[in-house]
């Protein structure tokens, strides 16, 4: 029996299991992370802007 996992739509010339099969070869960073330095950054503008206002 064939694997499901190798099946896929023939109309996606091949685009589709080239997704799946793609590495990634970046830094691997909490979504957490993101989030707090983001929101560190944020207050970090917002305290810049009264204590040197322009």
């Amino acid at each position: 029996m064939a694997d499901k996992k190798n099946q896929g739509f023939q109309s996606g010339a091949g685009l589709i299991r080239y997704f799946d099969e793609e590495e990634i070869n970046g830094p691997a960073l909490d979504p957490k992370l993101i989030i707090y330095i983001g929101i560190i950054m944020a207050v970090i503008v917002e305290l810049a802007k009264i204590f040197w206002p322009v």
